[in-house]
């Protein structure tokens, strides 16, 4: 029997597209303004501390704006930029011009597939549609096992990739890019960096999950919840500290059930199969200019090891505060992650990695 986790119904999503603003500022309460909308597959919200309501609307309009035109461009499967270039790669060793902007994030995304030792590998998008997870509304499918190992052998990469000034092009036919893995964290970095820049002192991004902190709120700090992946509501909050990001990759978000197992849409390059065994990790990272990407993409690599080689994975990723929950829902967690964290669940089981 086969069971799929879809995307938001239609409704829901014409509910969000409708971006639902609140401001407190004319009520005698803090200034706090929030808007809402769905890009990127999933729920954004953005929150502005401390300034006018009018102000506070003009800068969330230009990031949603950004975040639509960063959606468009960097889409893996619909047409745009992203999808003009695996059709380049498909015909390699064709050569094209490359659009100037996509530069820095193929050569960011590259070295950050060495980083994890090629488990971050966005390279690899032939197999995430032959699992059926390049869709809205995927349904659940039954790949062919030889067209895995095919791809698997062809073992497309981001080394694969070749800029050369205005040109690009692929050594490895096989090489079809899907930077679901990537997009929300360089998104975070993006318009955080925007804010800033317009002098705004506290806000909040948050990405399905992915989330940045920009200063205070007030003189508090932002203080966050960590999504439960198998109960609704957060299985623990912290305190999330100026400049610095959270991601979570988990099994829950998109699925599907097949035969009584749980395939989630984080695929292990070694294997051309779903990851298992992990139902969720969460990071932190420290402030930086690429505090969202690295929160984004450092998780992929750590839920991908497992629970026998984790550590390894977020030593490689230089990552420190890591939360691990595995298929038996016990929380393994560092000891510089633990001091940040209040359980709301107490009879958890939580052990401090050694």
């Amino acid at each position: 029997m086969l069971k799929a986790r879809v995307s938001l119904p239609l409704w829901l999503i014409a509910l969000f597209s409708t971006l639902i603003a609140l401001s407190l500022a004319g009520c005698g309460k803090e200034p706090l303004y929030q808007e809402q909308g769905y890009v990127f597959g999933t729920l954004v919200e953005v929150t502005i501390y401390g300034e006018t309501e009018d102000r506070a609307k003009q800068l969330t309009a230009q990031v949603f704006q950004d975040f639509n035109q960063m959606h468009h461009t960097l889409h893996a499967w619909k047409p745009g930029t992203l999808s003009r270039m695996n059709s380049i790669f498909a015909q390699s060793p064709a050569k094209t011009s490359i659009q100037p902007g996509m530069i820095p994030i193929i050569q960011d995304a590259t070295r950050y597939y060495e980083q994890s030792k090629g488990l971050f590998n966005p390279a690899i998008g032939k197999l995430i549609k032959l699992w059926g997870f390049q869709n809205d509304e995927f349904v659940p499918v039954r790949p062919d096992p030889q067209e895995i190992a095919k791809l698997v052998k062809a073992n497309p990469k981001m080394t694969d990739i070749v800029i050369e000034n205005i040109e690009f092009y692929s050594k490895n036919p096989d090489v079809k890019l899907d930077l679901g893995g990537y997009a929300k964290g360089y998104a975070l970095d993006m318009e955080s960096a925007y804010l800033r820049s317009q002098g705004v002192k506290g806000a909040l991004i948050n990405i399905g999950g992915n989330i940045i902190a920009l200063g205070k709120r007030g003189d508090r700090p932002w203080h966050v919840g960590i999504q439960h992946p198998r109960k609704p509501g957060p299985i623990a909050t912290l305190d999330l500290l100026d400049g610095e990001a959270i991601g979570t990759s988990g099994d829950y978000q998109r699925y599907f059930m097949l035969d009584g197992k749980r395939y989630c849409h984080i695929i292990d390059p070694r294997t051309g199969y779903p990851a298992q065994g992990i139902q969720a990790v969460t990071i932190i990272t420290q402030p930086g200019p690429e505090a969202g990407t690295l929160s984004d993409v450092a998780s992929k690599p750590i839920f991908i090891s497992g629970e026998q080689n984790w550590r390894q994975a977020a030593n490689n990723m230089k990552v420190q505060d890591v939360m691990l929950i595995n298929d038996k829902g016990e929380v393994i967690v560092t000891r510089a992650m633990k001091k940040r964290l209040d359980f709301l669940d107490k009879s958890m089981v939580i052990r401090e990695a050694e």
